[in-house]
Order: C-alpha cells, then structure tokens, then sequence
C-alpha cells in the first residue's frame, strides 16, 4: 500500500468507454482526450470508433520534475499483448526527455543514480529502501535522459535485467 500511494499506482477498468465518458463528462473534449492519448479513434467502413487509450491495465504515472502527471504506462493484468503500453509523446510531455521516478530519486540520490529496465524494477528497489532509482520510458536511454540525470548525479549504475535485451541496453549505454 505505501508504494502504491508514493507512486500513485492504479488501474484502468476493463471498459472501451469508462474514461472517456467519465472526462467528457467532467467537460473535457474529446479532441483534447486525443491529444493527451487518453482516447484513440478508429475507422471503419466510414464511422469513426473513440475507444479508451487504456484497459485492464495497471496505471503509472509518469511525474514530470515539478510534480506534474505528464503521462501515462500501462501494464496488462494477464498474457495478453502488448505487455505494456506508453503514452505518446504529447505537447507537454516527451518520452526521450523524461524518466520515471526522477522527481523522487533526485532528492534521494546519494550523489548516484540507479537507473534499471522499467517501472516494476524502480518499484521494487524503491521498497528495498534505494529512493535514487529511474528507469527510461519504453525507449533505449536517450542522450536527453543522461543530460537530464546529469543535473543530479556525477555517476549513474546501470542496473538492467542480465536478458539479451538488458546486456544490449548495458552495451548501448556504457
């Protein structure tokens, strides 16, 4: 609980509608549901299709430097696929240029910064007691997300899964 509360964890129902009709209700249009990538359209055979961008998932937000919600992942409940799902980048928010967790672990940094595979990973050594942890958003570490650690830390551990695809994000960044 105290993580789910830190990180402001949640869950997206298993509904194509309960968002959307829940924030247009709430005065929001449509159009803007879109922009933000909280709603997506589809067409078919002429008819447009607004479904919810996230269903059945477990929610985290990614939390800009000042506190912001600037966008949203999503991991499934079950086997399905995708896995996982991004928000896209937006006008507010970049997924290159931003990392999870980083408004935590820059206060709590111990003059280093762990940076792991995704967002379970940072969870999971945030509860192991470690607050200066981050990990990059569904992307390869971008040359924007090390300038940005870099305001914090002088030294980065990279902590990645020992996977073929952690060995070559290892590789990559070093």
């Amino acid at each position: 609980p105290k993580m789910i509360k830190h990180f402001g964890l949640g869950a997206a129902p298993d509904d194509w509608h309960a968002l959307g009709d829940h924030l247009i209700e709430k005065g929001f249009k449509r159009s803007e549901l879109i922009a933000a990538n909280l709603m997506r359209v589809s067409e078919k055979n002429g008819k447009k299709y607004y479904y919810d961008a996230f269903r059945a998932k477990v929610m985290y937000p990614v939390i800009d430097l000042r506190g912001n919600v600037v966008a949203f992942g999503g991991r499934v409940l079950d086997n399905s696929k995708p896995k996982y799902i991004n928000t896209s980048d937006t006008l507010v928010y970049k997924k290159s240029n931003e990392l999870f967790a980083l408004n935590f672990a820059k206060n709590g940094n111990d003059r280093k910064i762990i940076l792991c595979e995704g967002y379970m990973d940072v969870i999971a050594i945030n509860q192991a007691g470690f607050e200066n942890v981050v990990a990059p958003l569904g992307t390869a570490l971008t040359s924007e997300q090390v300038n940005l650690i870099s305001r914090y830390t002088k030294e980065i551990v990279l902590m990645l899964d020992a996977d073929t695809a952690g060995q070559k994000a290892i590789k990559r960044a070093s």
